[in-house]
């Protein structure tokens, strides 16, 4: 018997430091360290290095050729290498109030920080994030506010014949409120997925944060995934730990505007919603932009509110669809219902702000009402939480 407790404690030891293990050899390094004057220190423990480099979206940006022509890329700099292997750098100016991103380069290999445990993905890239308070930045906090709820739900679609994984921000006090609430539709941009609102573009603490100021009605929040071909994020579906890809296949053909009506139906059947057009909106960014100006023209009678957010605008020219034609008579038919607001906002440098501009053209040629936010920058998740924090306020009143 003695024996046996002895094996036994040995045993839920041995569990014990297996469980243990990620916890050991971590690093007594800040970084990064946010100083009084907001100038950011980075940190990086490399000993054997030859060179260490940050890059980030607060250093000059550097121009890169991607399929969609050049766009801004986040900066690079050196850091310099102090006592016992740490390399340093410090910026040399202080940052604005914003949610930034970064990522090191130990000689040629792109590196997370080891000491910053808060990181996003953006399609198949892990970058590590921080937050300089202050202004619009203090929406992206989480702050002593009531919380709403963020779930998981899986929906059948009979369009595309799949059960399919979308994610619902409900508002404070939804669950013993017994009201009935309007319905934002948030759509992401290619490569993206249900996930991408919630960790890219802060849409808890967006939404938590104005509605708790009164800036913003009470809603619910849905974010679909956009990829028609996938059932949910990767890891979250049958397929596994799928790698994520930037170009899946039936994104921008038809299908993601031809289902969508059952979203719509799915969400109406489960939540308390308020099943009027008045009480309904779409919005989206790049990709999501296009499914959003294609899904409000082709069913003008579900959406009142239309974001489009550094959207693409025309399909591609070996595209096929009826969702696509007769783009002039169904946008004739969409406004003559007199959608009570239809947003557009793009970056200055964004590399679709020239098919936006010829958009905008087109929607003034025909006397079409709308509200334009132009900003800074190009086609990046700063400018998104930007326009999320200008379009929310704007719904439903």
């Amino acid at each position: 018997m003695k024996k046996l407790s002895i094996l036994v404690v040995y045993a839920l030891l041995s569990i014990s430091v297996f469980a243990q293990q990620a916890l050991w050899g971590g690093q007594n390094i800040v970084s990064p360290e946010i100083g009084p004057d907001n100038k950011v220190t980075f940190r990086f423990f490399a000993p054997k290095a030859i060179k260490v480099q940050l890059t980030g979206d607060f250093l000059a940006p550097q121009k890169i050729d991607t399929p969609f022509g050049k766009v801004d890329a986040p900066g690079m700099v050196d850091l310099k290498e102090g006592k016992s292997g740490v390399w340093e750098y410090t910026t040399s100016e202080p940052l604005e109030p914003e949610l930034y991103s970064y990522s090191f380069i130990v000689d040629g290999l792109k590196v997370i920080d080891p000491n910053n445990v808060y990181l996003n993905r953006d399609v198949a890239t892990l970058t590590n994030i921080f937050i300089i308070g202050g202004g619009r930045a203090d929406l992206y906090k989480v702050n002593n506010v009531p919380h709403g709820s963020v779930t998981r739900r899986w929906y059948n679609s009979p369009t595309l014949q799949m059960d399919r994984r979308i994610t619902v921000y409900t508002p404070a006090g939804y669950e013993t409120s017994g009201k009935q609430y309007p319905v934002l539709y948030l759509l992401h941009g290619m490569g993206g997925d249900e996930e991408a609102w919630v960790t890219l573009g802060r849409t808890i603490q967006i939404m938590d944060n104005l509605i708790a100021e009164g800036k913003a009605k009470p809603m619910i929040v849905v974010m679909p995934n956009g990829n028609v071909a996938l059932e949910a994020a990767p890891g979250e579906s049958s397929l596994g730990f799928s790698k994520p890809s930037f170009q899946l296949p039936k994104t921008m053909e038809g299908s993601m505007e031809e289902s969508f009506p059952d979203i719509v139906n799915f969400v109406d059947s489960n939540y308390r919603t308020i099943k009027k057009k008045s009480a309904r909106a779409i919005a989206g960014l790049s990709m999501g932009g296009y499914h959003s100006l294609h899904i409000s023209k082709q069913y003008p009678d579900l959406f009142d509110y239309v974001g489009l957010f550094s959207a693409a605008i025309m399909p591609d020219a070996k595209v096929k669809s009826p969702i696509y034609d007769n783009m002039d008579e169904k946008l004739k038919i969409q406004f003559n219902k007199k959608p009570k607001l239809y947003w557009i906002g793009i970056g200055k440098t964004d590399f679709l702000y020239k098919a936006n501009k010829d958009y905008r053209k087109k929607l003034d040629d025909k006397g079409y009402k709308y509200i334009y936010y132009e900003s800074e920058d190009g086609h990046i998740w700063r400018n998104w939480r930007i326009y999320l924090t200008e379009f929310v306020p704007q719904l439903f009143q």
